[in-house]
């Protein structure tokens, strides 16, 4: 099959309606040369620590505001949680667009920094101001005033303002840091790759030291110095961000990829019936790449996976095409370069279905691990008892643990052995995490089967059994993020090419926000199957813990978390690269296709890959046609 080239300055008709918008003014940047690198990061680091310090000092102890504030338990109360969740996370696909298509990253960061400030002002104002909540006064412990309908308006408005502020923030904040580096040199891929775990661990390492003075404030002492602190964070972390803009490598918005894929998707099904086969005298619609500023505009080969979608860069009648050589519909021509693109997005859907499975299990120690703690133990000699919310922190102290080990032992030591900073593959730190996902729920289980028993023999509200029993779950959930999280993370962003980083990291966030909806819907399926059962406790409901049967419920996540294991291991894994490295360091190598390539729906060839050997990056360079 022929390509047809185009000498035109885009690679699309939207590229063609892109030229006709008024240009938007982006702050001075400064040559290549001068700006980016560390002295910019270490800006953007400083931003991302104030801002996650501010984001989850409310995330770990939101439950508990909640619970104890506007007297809001059970299945109402996981349903508000896993839903603002969700929604925090879903609107990050709609940061992504606005970032590529409008505002570029710098832009979107800054607004979604100021509309997290605003939701976090509104929920200092919910505790400061007694009348914007129910009354505390309750007659027993399962009976309490509830929120008037307008209270909880007031309340939900501030977590939406939060939930608009973390979709500009969390798509772009890894995609911004990773254009500080020039990828071309071996030093930028070497740097790229330490950023994406120092990224987690310095912002970890800092709520780890301010949490537990933030959430003991706020649990102990007053909840409304308790937010004022957060709102506090977040103008700093406005502050630092623009003290370093004139550091920052800005990279222009090219337009939105994703509106490109819903093209190619309608392109390719109006053309159903076009042959795709090799030797048909059919041609494919394949112009050169515009020039970027600030960036290299890289050309994505034509690849055989996938190959229906080809249909949508087929060009069936010469009319398709102006007499500038671009297509006169871009819903019904699109060129090779957004088809393959498209093709990427394709192709790490089978891990993204592994990382909401694994990412289910993190969410069941930020509801009901914190209820467990409500009805333990949590007194540390006389006059100190442990707030609830800093059960978290030991999920994040433990992440941290593992990554400076990981940089910093398991790395150089291999170096010393072998020659080479071997890393664990991708595959295995999933399936790891995989593993400690399902290790963390069974042991959960037990945990709350153990404190459940002790608190109906004793006859108290309060179980005698210590929250330390508690903390090898959250240990697990941690371990389950450093492993599964962090690899998931550095998959989607090293597999996708440099003009979808932005879309790497909202498909990360959406695989977050399924799986609090995903873990909403289980909840209120089970709630309802068990609930019917009149010779039996429920599993889920009601303000007590020790009246249903939280175990049960746990060892239902933990099979689901076996599920997902064979799921990865024989079938998803299989879309994840393996590293068969051979020949000197820098030479590009061949490696097993994927099933991507290799599956009995596409033609079997190889594809190859550049590798920088001493770091591991994979470059997908594909086979042309």
């Amino acid at each position: 099959m022929e390509n047809v080239n185009h000498s035109s300055s885009s690679s699309s008709a939207d590229d063609h309606d892109h030229h006709q918008k008024p240009p938007i003014l982006h702050p001075p940047a400064a040559p290549r040369s001068k700006a980016g690198g560390w002295k910019a990061i270490k800006y953007i680091l400083g931003n991302e620590s104030f801002e996650k310090l501010a984001s989850m000092s409310l995330i770990a102890n939101i439950t508990v505001y909640l619970n104890k504030n506007y007297n809001l338990s059970g299945i109402f109360l996981v349903n508000v949680i896993n839903t603002w969740n969700g929604f925090s996370n879903i609107s990050s696909l709609a940061g992504a667009f606005v970032s590529d298509t409008y505002l570029g990253k710098f832009r979107t960061l800054l607004l979604g920094s100021i509309s997290s400030l605003l939701g976090m002002g509104t929920l200092t104002l919910t505790a400061g101001i007694h009348q914007l909540r129910p009354s505390s006064v309750c007659t027993d412990k399962s009976h309490c005033p509830q929120p008037k309908s307008w209270q909880l308006c007031f309340l939900f408005t501030g977590l939406g303002l939060l939930s608009l502020g973390a979709g500009g923030i969390r798509p772009c904040n890894i995609a911004f840091g990773a254009d500080q580096f020039d990828t071309k040199t071996e030093k930028g891929r070497a740097q790229l790759e330490s950023f994406f775990n120092w990224w987690y661990f310095t912002f970890t390492v800092a709520l780890v030291i301010a949490l537990t003075a933030v959430v003991y404030i706020q649990t102990d002492v007053s909840w409304t110095l308790g937010f004022a602190i957060p709102t506090a964070c977040f103008v700093l972390s406005i502050t630092i961000f623009l003290i370093g803009r004139h550091t920052y490598v800005y990279v222009k918005p090219q337009g939105s990829i994703f509106s490109d894929m819903v093209k190619v998707i309608t392109a390719a099904c109006r053309k159903y019936g076009a042959s795709t086969e090799t030797g048909s005298e059919k041609r494919f619609y394949n112009p050169n790449m515009a020039t970027r500023s600030n960036t290299d505009a890289v050309k994505l080969p034509h690849t055989d996976r996938f190959k229906f979608l080809d249909k949508a860069a087929i060009i069936i009648d010469p009319n398709e095409l102006d007499i500038q050589g671009m297509p006169k519909n871009g819903w019904r021509l699109c060129s090779l370069q957004q088809v393959e693109q498209l093709k990427c997005l394709v192709a790490i859907m089978p891990v993204w279905v592994t990382a909401i499975g694994t990412f289910l299990t993190m969410d069941q120690q930020n509801t009901f691990g914190v209820l467990q703690a409500l009805q333990m133990d949590r007194s540390i000699g006389k006059h100190f008892d442990f707030p609830p919310g800093w059960m978290n922190i030991t999920s994040m102290l433990t992440l941290s643990v593992w990554i400076y080990i990981y940089e910093r032992v398991y790395i150089p030591q291999m170096k010393k052995m072998t020659g080479e900073g071997k890393r664990l593959s991708t595959k295995v730190r999933i399936l790891i995490g995989i593993v400690m996902s399902i290790l963390c729920m069974l042991v959960a289980g037990i945990v709350e089967e153990h404190r459940r028993n002790l608190a109906l023999k004793h006859g108290s509200f309060i179980s005698p059994a210590s929250f330390a029993l508690l903390l090898p779950q959250f240990c697990l959930s941690g371990l389950n993020e450093a492993f599964a999280a962090v690899a998931i993370m550095e998959f989607f962003t090293m597999q996708l090419p440099d003009s979808m980083r932005t879309v790497a990291g909202a498909i990360f966030f959406l695989s977050l926000s399924i799986s609090s909806y995903l873990g909403t819907f289980i909840v209120n399926i089970i709630h309802k199957v068990t609930s019917n059962k009149s010779d039996q406790l429920p599993w889920l409901g009601g303000h007590d813990l020790n009246k249903i049967r939280l175990d049960y419920y746990y060892y239902f996540i933990a099979a689901l978390g076996a599920l997902n294991f064979a799921y990865f291991n024989f079938y998803a894994s299989r879309y994840v690269l393996r590293n068969n490295f051979s020949g000197s360091e820098g030479e590009e190598v061949v490696l097993e296709r994927s099933v991507a390539c290799n599956s009995s729906n596409n033609m079997s060839d190889e594809c190859n890959i550049t590798i920088d050997k001493e770091k591991g990056l994979e470059r997908h360079i594909g086979s042309n046609v």
